[in-house]
């Protein structure tokens, strides 16, 4: 039975409801048979707007934000993630924080975070819980073998609060653990993070570039190098083509 705080945040998103727009999202989520959005649905509401409705909820208890995760439609999850991430922001005590890391890498694993936006926006903010931890390689690395797409998306993204903190290496480890992955999602988002680690250390991502260049997947290689001068651009892109 969802609380009535619960019920007050789903009837507001569904007062946005847009199909137009919902039609339009189901598309660019791949939600067709066999996409890796299949079956998903939407309101049809941007992200702003879902936020704007996050922000008059920030007090939801685990419980309710658990039970906006169980719904069918992603901008009802969306908003519960971002309820989790903004009280993730604002506490300082490590224990709060590793329950709320518990919670959300639970959520991926049982099916409610199933899609790209919901691992991005949590993940680059609640992984920095592994930063505080003595092991958290270890953590990481176990994701980026997972069979499960989101949690080896995760296992990326989780390294973005890393690079803010000044360290790039998990960021490098994970990268190069995923250079053989199938999925196009994870090279999108590894290639991301290398762009971000360069942003950090060029000279490492040269490094990594230098050793692993040839063997990236084409779309890992233009994310990881879309900052870099155009005359370097090509000289990687060349090297990935002989």
């Amino acid at each position: 039975m969802s609380s009535s705080t619960v019920k007050s945040v789903i009837y507001e998103l569904q007062k946005l409801k847009n199909s137009t727009r919902a039609n339009e999202l189901q598309r660019f989520f791949q939600t067709g048979p066999g996409m890796y959005g299949e079956g998903d649905l939407f309101l049809g509401l941007t992200v702003p707007q879902v936020r704007g409705v996050a922000k008059g909820y920030q007090k939801l208890s685990l419980q309710e934000i658990d039970e906006l995760l169980g719904s069918e439609y992603h901008e009802v999850r969306f908003c519960g993630l971002v309820i989790l991430t903004e009280q993730y922001k604002k506490t300082k005590d490590l224990a709060t924080k590793k329950k709320f890391y518990d919670f959300y890498v639970k959520a991926i694993k049982t099916g409610a975070v199933n899609n790209w936006d919901l691992i991005d926006v949590p993940g680059s903010v609640i992984g920095e819980y592994l930063v505080n931890t003595e092991q958290p390689l270890d953590a990481l690395v176990k994701f980026s073998k997972s069979r499960n797409l989101w949690i080896r998306r995760a296992s990326v993204i989780f390294t973005f609060p890393f690079i803010r903190k000044g360290s790039v290496l998990p960021t490098l480890i994970i990268s190069e653990l995923l250079i053989k992955d199938s999925h196009d999602l994870i090279h999108k988002a590894t290639g991301w993070a290398l762009r971000e680690a360069g942003k950090r250390d060029i000279s490492a991502l040269r490094s990594f570039l230098n050793e692993n260049s040839e063997i990236m997947p084409r779309t890992m290689l233009r994310y990881a190098i879309e900052k870099l001068p155009e005359a370097e651009r090509k000289k990687w892109l060349a090297k990935k083509a002989l």
